[in-house]
């Protein structure tokens, strides 16, 4: 039987984690905060070390902030690649640049293991429920050896090509999320500025060609001013700047996601980074000195 390693128990790593344990798996965890830890290991999971999971475990997840700490956690002094054996599974969930996918793929390679970049989309709820979708790049042999714990974690999982097009994919998928969100803002800022009740144009529109999962799942958010992360801006705003070094290295304009990085500038000067990204509507809000919320607040 696999022993698993699971590097990153956060918003989504612990859900995940807890996911893998319901189906009974062996599975050796590790976050720089303990207490989160400790938490899975009261779950049924083995605390353990980066050094030690690259040691011990022939298949390991990573679900980590950014593609600085990926690197880190595998290649650093202690870290995952200390003592690795040849023909272990590395598979990074994390949301990264295609170089960085590139990057470890190539030094994992050197060290006779396989590589699989596998971000997810769906955020906490979908994390937490189990029914993530996973879009992977890699070769054919490593997918099928991962395929059966993606699918203890999610409800969907395909591979779209080679080395860093999981990456790329994710990319996309971040640049469509995050401009509904900018979208859905404006739109019902507009809509409550000019004194329309906004929870009844959501329910008027949503069953039309503008409904959209990012709109059932973040416009009853902002109408409750919830904006506790499922997807925190800080995330969000380094996957789209990560999109707009992309485009520009490979020479692709991007001028609605460039303006977009700039909304999320506008918000972390205002303090907003640590908020669900749902809370860029108060970028709109603060234009138009409106807020959109139920009537009855």
């Amino acid at each position: 039987m696999d022993k698993i390693g699971f590097i990153g128990l956060g918003i989504m790593g612990t859900p995940m984690a807890l996911n893998l344990l319901k189906h009974h798996v062996e599975l050796h965890v590790y976050d720089v905060r303990e207490s989160l830890s400790d938490h899975l290991v009261s779950k049924g999971a083995v605390k353990s070390t980066p050094e030690r999971i690259g040691r011990t475990c022939n298949v390991i997840f990573l679900m980590l902030p950014n593609g600085g700490i990926v690197k880190e956690v595998l290649f650093a002094e202690e870290g995952v690649c200390t003592a690795i054996p040849s023909g272990t599974v590395v598979c990074d969930m994390s949301s990264v640049a295609p170089e960085d996918s590139h990057y470890c793929f190539r030094l994992l390679q050197e060290r006779g293991c396989f590589f699989l970049d596998s971000p997810v989309s769906g955020g906490e709820p979908k994390a937490i429920d189990g029914t993530l979708s996973f879009m992977a790049g890699g070769d054919d042999v490593t997918f099928q050896k991962v395929l059966p714990y993606l699918e203890m974690m999610g409800s969907n999982a395909l591979l779209v090509g080679g080395t860093g097009t999981g990456s790329i994919a994710k990319l996309a998928n971040q640049i469509i999320v995050n401009m509904t969100i900018a979208s859905v803002s404006e739109a019902f800022v507009f809509a409550a500025k000019a004194g329309a009740d906004p929870e009844k144009v959501y329910k008027a529109i949503r069953g039309g060609l503008a409904g959209s999962a990012v709109l059932d799942a973040k416009l009853p958010m902002i109408l409750e001013r919830n904006f506790e992360p499922g997807g925190p801006i800080y995330i969000n705003h380094k996957d789209i700047k990560n999109v707009v070094e992309e485009a520009h290295l490979i020479g692709t304009p991007i001028p609605f996601t460039s303006q977009l990085f700039e909304i999320m500038q506008v918000m972390k000067v205002k303090g907003h980074m640590g908020e669900d990204h749902g809370g860029i509507v108060q970028y709109f809000e603060h234009l138009a000195d409106c807020k959109v919320q139920k009537r009855d607040m």
